[in-house]
């Protein structure tokens, strides 16, 4: 009886820790989910929008790429001073004002008439964007333990998954049978179809979050204790460096260059897959829209089997380069079969498997060396570093379309770039972050 009375004890706990983490989880996720599907449909729907965007404002696939790097221009330079004041006022007011200003931001764009104002308005919204992301899951670092933070990341980026695989084929139909409504061209009518929503989103994100568990009245004050106790309990293994500390830590700076050539990746997909299956004869906009849902179907799926496996295990990074891996074999096929539209579709759901899923395996690695204010800034910092990423890109890719008439020789530098980034998670990383979590 003395033996088994802790394994019992233990058990009691874990089953009351599981059943607090699942009502959080009812009540934080499906709204964050929510914004978060709308924060990465603004940010790929102009992908949709270039061929009538293109066409009505007179723009090579140069000035394309330049407009969709613009938006990270925007993005990155903001992006750590947003999310400090995160730190500072609030997730809840703060992520509201975010969802708010872009919302307007990106609605704005049926004003565009000129490549100048393309130009303002992209780099615009990426500045009211900035934040958001890496505020999100400074958030989720305060709700939830790192045992649980796999599934937990891995429902948040499925929501980036389910905007490829609603979001294209619906602005495929909006460009299709909305264009002319009302005077306004179809690619007008998917920003202000992207953007008017957030607005509501911002106001239901005040009523319905809360800054801190122990602001939660929704939860009991055993509930808090026990989930409050859990994290602290993880912290304290890690420590609360200051921002300076945070942001020089030499794991920081390696996860901002591993998430940079992500990014390349992960941008390389989103906005350049519609592009790609247009030129290998995809059809209609409606069509394209459908055939371009495939990869995140795909990388929808294996979001959701990595995140319970790596939960499972406790191994974070050799699922992320396994992932970053798979996606560089996308890519090189994607090039080598970028004339049928079947095996280019193919290619890009192995493509998405990989780079999409492997975000979130990516982000359960911060969290495992900062907390406090360091992780605020240090999270931001990563991101920051990985939106060059999201510049170099769109940029390389248009500039060399331009200059060679086909995307496959940049396909293959990414896919290259994508092996380097699985090298450098396999080798190059800190003792802390090649830990396993379950040791």
């Amino acid at each position: 009886m003395v033996v088994s009375a802790p394994s019992t004890s233990s058990a009691r706990t874990l089953t009351a820790e599981q059943s607090v983490i699942r009502k959080i989880a009812w009540r934080l996720m499906p709204l964050i989910m929510i914004c978060y599907l709308f924060a990465f449909f603004d940010r790929i729907n102009i992908s949709f929008a270039k061929f009538q965007l293109a066409a009505d404002l007179g723009l090579s696939n140069t000035a394309y790429g330049l407009g969709a790097a613009l938006f990270v221009v925007g993005y990155v330079i903001f992006e750590v001073p947003s999310n400090l004041l995160l730190y500072r006022v609030g997730a809840r007011r703060w992520i509201a004002r975010i969802m708010i200003s872009w919302g307007i931001a990106t609605a704005a764009m049926v004003f565009v008439h000129a490549e100048w104002q393309f130009y303002g308005l992209r780099f615009i919204i990426g500045a009211m964007e900035a934040g958001f992301a890496p505020g999100i899951l400074y958030y989720l670092t305060l709700w939830f333990p790192a045992s649980h933070r796999g599934r937990i990341t891995s429902m948040l980026f499925l929501a980036s998954a389910f905007s490829g695989i609603v979001g294209a084929p619906l602005s495929g139909l909006i460009l299709d049978h909305l264009s002319g409504v009302l005077g306004l061209a179809g690619w007008q009518w998917l920003f202000l179809v992207g953007g008017l929503p957030c607005l509501l989103l911002g106001g239901a994100v005040l009523l319905r979050l809360e800054d801190r568990i122990e602001d939660a009245a929704w939860l009991s004050r055993a509930e808090k204790e026990l989930l409050a106790g859990k994290i602290r309990q993880q912290n304290r293994t890690i420590g609360d460096h200051s921002l300076r500390r945070a942001l020089l830590m030499p794991g920081v700076l390696m996860l901002g260059l591993i998430y940079f050539l992500i990014q390349v990746g992960s941008y390389g997909l989103n906005f350049w897959a519609p592009d790609l299956i247009r030129s290998a004869g995809g059809g209609d906009p409606a069509l394209i829209g459908i055939l371009t849902a495939v990869p995140y179907v795909c990388g929808a799926i294996a979001m959701v089997t990595i995140g319970r496996l790596s939960d499972a295990t406790g191994e974070r990074r050799r699922f992320a380069a396994g992932l970053i891996a798979i996606g560089a074999v996308g890519f090189f096929a994607a090039g080598i079969f970028d004339t049928s539209v079947v095996l280019l579709v193919g290619a890009l759901a192995v493509m998405g498997a990989g780079i999409v899923a492997a975000i979130p395996a990516f982000w359960t690695l911060p969290p495992k060396l900062l907390t406090g204010v360091g992780a605020a800034g240090g999270i931001a910092l990563i991101n920051t570093l990985g939106q060059f990423g999201g510049i170099l890109s769109p940029i390389m890719v248009g500039s060399i379309k331009d200059m060679t008439g086909s995307t496959t020789p940049a396909l293959y530098i990414i896919g290259l770039l994508c092996l380097l980034c699985a090298g450098l998670l396999l080798t190059a990383l800190p003792a802390q972050l090649r830990a396993n979590d379950r040791s």
